[in-house]
């Protein structure tokens, strides 16, 4: 069996694994990376950019409905399932090509095939071409994770969804059932409404996108039944089976009655669980506790010299979080000085439904629980002369200080292109910026960032425009 030696050998090439490999080879360690799928990983290739290219269409064929507000006019407005499908499978495969150019341009070894951990600084990977062992003193483990299933709800890949088969449907089903209104049910759930199914989603949490603030929480759902999709928290779903070419749904509902229902199809979407088996984790002292990986604050196990980073050891279960983890991880191993453990209240999260959602830091609620007395600005983007000309005036900005010390504790922002304004309020935070910094920031006008700066002014009593 031939045998490599490198620095380091990272299993899986998700945003994780190929971020962390590229940083090591920067360091001018030798690397390898082992992936058995698809370089990029789930991100690339089955979620994060296939899913926004699918948003994208389903954003424009919105605004194709809405065309007479513009004083514009169409005929015919139509969509084919199969192109709408074909051009979000071409972004990925860009997306995927990108990823491996990446890899040559900094030297790292890919190396496709299914790796096993075997013995304190080896992996074995089995491969087309015959078995190969690689050696290195240390090894990152960014296998990332998959869909969770339920009791009695289980995935059978042509009517009963996950993801993966939510991204690629041969038409737009009439009806649709989403369970779990995370950040991914809410997506499709958006997706899907606006090219036409009808929706319902099903939580079995008091809210919809329960990560959120309250706030948010509330306002996506009015946003949502006003757009006819039907939402059902405090509920769950009890079973499911094929009925026909559909599925027949046994519902718990908040009220304690238990329809059945009957949908074209369904999507799970009820939370992920790590790739943990089959990779060799046995036969090492690392711990794996509720399907995620167990590592210290420098994602260490305890496994001398193997780490893990991502989707493996547990939320937030974002790309960005897995892409930061695998820069510090290295840098770590690496002795670079000034590196600091991950902050996950510096983590933003997205969802890209229609209004987006987007937050950093705590919520209200949580500061609060956490004892910090709080100072709270509110700026609707119906006072934003961007966001009216645009004709997208749906949500808010909320910001929420520390009345004491002026520390922005949190923001969390509803409606149009939030996922791209909130990475003004991380960058704040991160450089641990107070409310005299934000107060001074000069927005560009007419933006949609000045409503960063109105909800700051709110939160110490001088809004300008409310």
């Amino acid at each position: 069996m031939a045998e490599t030696r490198f620095d380091l050998v990272v299993v899986g090439a998700g945003p994780g694994g190929y971020v962390a490999a590229i940083r090591a080879a920067q360091l001018g360690m030798r690397v390898a990376v082992v992936e058995r799928e698809h370089l990029g990983g789930i991100c690339a290739n089955w979620g994060c950019i296939p899913t926004k290219a699918l948003l994208r269409t389903a954003e424009i064929y919105h605004l194709l409905h809405h065309l007479d507000e513009f004083g514009l006019s169409v005929r015919d407005v139509s969509f084919d399932a199969k192109k709408v499908v074909a051009r979000s499978r071409a972004v990925a495969r860009r997306l995927a090509a990108g990823v491996k150019q990446l890899l040559k341009k900094h030297e790292v070894a890919v190396v496709l095939g299914h790796a096993r951990l075997a013995g304190r600084g080896r992996v074995e990977v089995s491969r087309d071409a015959g078995p190969e062992t690689l050696t290195a003193p240390h090894v990152i483990l960014a296998t990332g994770a998959r869909p969770r299933a339920l009791p009695g709800l289980v995935p059978d890949g042509e009517a009963i969804w996950t993801y993966k088969e939510a991204m690629v449907p041969e038409a737009i089903p009439a009806s649709l059932l989403v369970v779990g209104s995370g950040a991914i049910g809410i997506e499709f759930a958006s997706f899907y409404r606006d090219m036409g199914s009808e929706v319902a989603v099903v939580e079995i949490l008091p809210r919809i996108l329960p990560a959120e603030d309250e706030e948010i929480s509330a306002a996506a759902r009015k946003a949502f039944e006003r757009r006819g999709i039907e939402i059902h928290t405090e509920a769950s779903v009890r079973s499911l089976r094929r009925d026909g070419g559909g599925v027949a749904a046994s519902l718990l509902l908040g009220d304690g009655s238990q329809p059945e229902r009957r949908f074209d199809r369904v999507i799970l979407a009820v939370g992920i669980t790590g790739n943990v088996e089959d990779v060799g984790l046995e036969t090492t002292a690392a711990r794996v506790e509720k399907g995620h990986v167990v590592v210290d604050r420098w994602l260490a196990t305890d496994e001398p010299g193997l780490y893990a980073i991502g989707d493996l050891v547990g939320p937030p279960w974002l790309a960005h979080k897995a892409s930061h983890e695998g820069v510090l991880c290295v840098e770590r191993i690496a002795g670079v000085e000034g590196v600091h453990p991950l902050d996950v209240t510096l983590v933003p999260g997205c969802t890209y439904c229609r209004p987006q959602v987007a937050s950093v830091g705590m919520s209200e609620r949580q500061a609060v629980e956490r004892g910090h007395e709080v100072r709270v600005g509110r700026f609707p983007f119906l006072a934003n002369g961007k966001a009216v000309a645009l004709g997208e005036t749906e949500g808010f900005v909320k910001t929420v200080f520390d009345a004491r010390t002026g520390e922005l504790l949190g923001a969390h922002l509803i409606g149009p292109e939030v996922t791209e304004l909130v990475h003004g309020y991380a960058l704040a935070r991160t450089l641990e910026s107070t409310e005299a910094e934000l107060l001074r920031a000069i927005a560009p006008h007419p933006t949609l960032s000045e409503t960063l700066h109105e909800a700051v002014l709110a939160a110490f009593g001088r809004p300008l425009h409310i």
